[in-house]
């Protein structure tokens, strides 16, 4: 089985890390209340992105790896709307939602362009 990508390697997947990351340190200032609904929905969302990113990378085919690029394009999104409702009900501050939203379009912006280059140049 050939590798086309060593995910370890892709700024994409670093990037998606550290929102991970942050995201994590983010919900830890959550209420209680909060640790199975909108706490752990974050968390899973955010870890799905870059873990969806090295999934894609162990695929023989492009159309392989666009489809779990594009699912993790998709858990990017379901993170958004999320920190959205996190910040309207008050879990968010406005300076931790921007921070967040900010680098939640960064790794959006990553991963479509991990994607039209792989459309452009399948494998």
């Amino acid at each position: 089985m050939r590798r086309k990508h060593n995910f370890k390697n892709l700024k994409v997947w670093e990037k998606s890390v550290d929102l991970a990351v942050k995201v994590y340190q983010v919900t830890t200032e959550f209420p209680n209340e909060e640790k199975f609904g909108i706490t752990s929905q974050m968390r899973r969302s955010s870890v799905s992105i870059p873990s969806n990113i090295a999934e894609g990378t162990a695929k023989n085919t492009s159309k392989a790896v666009l489809n779990s690029l594009d699912i993790s394009l998709g858990e990017s999104f379901e993170l958004e709307a999320q920190a959205i409702i996190a910040h309207r009900v008050g879990l968010l501050d406005q300076k931790t939602f921007d921070e967040l939203e900010g680098d939640l379009s960064e790794v959006q912006r990553m991963i479509h362009g991990f994607m039209q280059t792989l459309e452009s140049n399948p494998y």
